[in-house]
């Protein structure tokens, strides 16, 4: 079994794959990295969401020269979606890397700020073709110490009308230099592209080997207006399951999210790659016996676990390739029992969800996530069937004694003692759901083409990406403003990035001098608040807070422009040290 310790990677590169918790290289990580590692051009064909990010980012990263303050690694993506997406990346994988700079370059974005940054000198340059081409035309991109051309998602710039602007590109890098194209698909374009631009490359194929799963109903949650921990609660709240295995990418959220659900009342257990084999079998063994009921596993820890009674597999986070959905998948249904497979898809991986549905050649069914009401009910009943249990099952008759003296001493109805029991009993687990504040609609995907293989065009994919239903808004004060020279497009990619929240939630947003306003789906989290509070526009902290209730808004819907003002009566007071 290779591991990221097996590939050579640098010192820094590892410790921060380390940090981050991956364990084990995807198969095109394994196969590509060891070559992009040599300088070798690569012609891998993977399709979306197998982890060719990481494996062409891990490997570039390695080799890149820090006192070189040039462009060494350029890659080209087909949307400013997929071009942040990536820089990210590298800047998560970078994280170990003083003085490393990475720059997202796009159309629609700031030229100036653009050119400001790479006057100061970036490692990385991740761009769309059409500005790539801007500035190389301009003269303010240099690539003269330019190391690897990465072209991601070759096929879909191919789609998207941009191979001409791709080859252009080419034509105007060095002619020593490397060059890895990725591509789900291989059409004759691609392929000339590849025979005229790469050489000598070495070609990778990832096929997914997958088959349906007949016993298991699949359905998928479009991860968007709720937390994933919160919409996991409601699940497990109104479905009747037995044993339950969680699926997440990293070992370091195994841990983090069976202690979230054990504060909530389940019994969980983490399972990960750190674990020795003994507390691993232990873990399982308590599955097994029913001690626990809820195992939160990593692909590899999660391998060879077979227990019947796992009656549901929840996709916490979206697997990298078809096949390790498939194999997730194939923990429940067994022993002849059915099972059921729940899949969060955040927006970003849509595609993802399409290229599973393409390779198990099943449609997987979109689900609504259980209402509060739902919760309520399912709770009620399952306290009436415990007091069901107690009546057929126990000797009551001490506790008959005391209730019948109660009820004369006191001077009240037997109705309303029974009811103080009740309401003692379940202190730790009310049977209405916490509603201190304002729930938002839940997601309905009611999207046109959302499981469609062919994908819309970008200019019609974003105006169907969006069911046309409104949710409840809250307005949020944040503590930059005019004087901190704030921009409205900074509020915004702060916010989505750290929440992970499409851009497109996002609603209005009035500018002041000295703070602004931003209107966010009623009901964020409170963990998710605390993180956006530290988060820094313009090197400050957002400090965010509730200022209540806003109109409700339309996701996708064109946003009023932002309003400017002078209000200062809201001024928070400077602290003091």
């Amino acid at each position: 079994m290779t591991t990221f310790a097996d590939l050579a990677l640098s010192a820094p590169v590892l410790n921060a794959i380390t940090r981050i918790g991956y364990e084990q290289p995807s198969p095109i990580q394994a196969a590509a990295i060891p070559h992009i590692l040599e300088g070798r051009d690569i012609l891998g064909t993977a399709q979306t969401g197998t982890g060719k990010t990481a494996a062409f980012a891990l490997p570039t990263l390695s080799n890149i020269d820090l006192k070189i303050e040039a462009p060494q690694v350029l890659v080209l993506a087909p949307t400013r979606e997929l071009a942040i997406q990536v820089a990210e990346a590298f800047q998560n994988y970078a994280s170990d890397m003083r003085g490393f700079h990475v720059l997202p370059i796009y159309g629609g974005s700031s030229m100036s700020g653009q050119l400001r940054q790479l006057q100061r000198g970036v490692h990385v340059v991740v761009g769309t073709p059409g500005r790539v081409m801007d500035h190389l035309r301009r003269g303010t991109l240099k690539l003269d110490k330019l190391k690897t051309v990465v072209l991601d998602e070759a096929d879909e710039m191919l789609r998207m009308g941009f191979i001409d602007d791709v080859t252009w590109i080419l034509d105007h890098t060095p002619k020593e230099r490397q060059v890895a194209l990725f591509s789900a698909t291989m059409p004759a374009v691609i392929r000339k592209v590849a025979n005229t631009y790469l050489n000598n490359p070495e070609e990778i194929k990832i096929e997914a080997k997958t088959a349906t799963v007949d016993s298991v109903t699949q359905r998928y949650w479009k991860a968007v207006g709720t937390s994933k921990l919160d919409a996991m609660t409601r699940i497990l709240e109104a479905e009747d399951f037995d044993g339950v295995i969680v699926f997440v990418r990293t070992k370091t959220l195994t841990v983090e999210l069976a202690e979230k659900l054990e504060a909530r009342g389940h019994r969980a257990s983490a399972i990960n790659g750190d674990m020795s084999q003994q507390l691993r079998e232990r873990t399982i063994e308590h599955l097994k016996s029913s001690k626990i009921d809820i195992v939160v596993a990593t692909d590899v820890a999660a391998r060879g676990i077979d227990v019947a009674r796992v009656s549901h597999v929840i996709n916490y986070d979206i697997p990298y390739d078809t096949e390790a959905y498939v194999h997730r998948i194939g923990r429940t249904g067994r022993a002849g029992r059915s099972g059921n497979a729940i899949l969060f898809v955040a927006p970003r991986e849509r595609n993802m969800l399409r290229s599973i549905e393409k390779a198990t050649r099943k449609s997987i069914t979109p689900m609504d996530l259980p209402s509060r009401e739902q919760v309520k009910e399912r709770r009620i009943d399952q306290f009436k069937a415990s007091i069901d249990k107690a009546l057929e099952q126990s000797d009551l008759s001490i506790y008959s004694d005391i209730v019948e003296a109660f009820v004369k001493e006191r001077e009240v109805a037997p109705e309303q003692v029974a009811a103080a029991l009740a309401f003692m009993a379940q202190q730790d687990r009310p049977l209405t759901m916490a509603d201190n504040k304002p729930e938002r609609r839940d997601s309905r995907d009611t999207t046109p083409g959302f499981n469609e293989e062919e994908r819309p065009r970008r200019k019609e994919r974003k105006q169907e990406e969006f069911s046309g239903e409104s949710i409840a808004m809250e307005r949020f004060r944040i503590e930059v403003g005019h004087e901190h020279q704030v921009k409205p497009g900074d509020i915004v990619g702060a916010i989505a990035n750290e929440a992970d929240l499409s851009s497109a939630y996002i609603g209005r947003i009035n500018l002041f001098d000295d703070h602004s306003t931003v209107d966010l789906p009623a009901g964020m989290p409170a963990e998710m608040l605390q993180l956006l509070k530290k988060v820094r526009v313009r090197n400050k902290p957002l400090n965010i807070q509730s200022q209540g209730a806003a109109e409700d808004f339309t996701p996708g819907a064109k946003t009023p422009r932002p309003k400017r003002g002078n209000d200062r009566s809201n001024r928070r007071p400077e602290r003091r040290s």
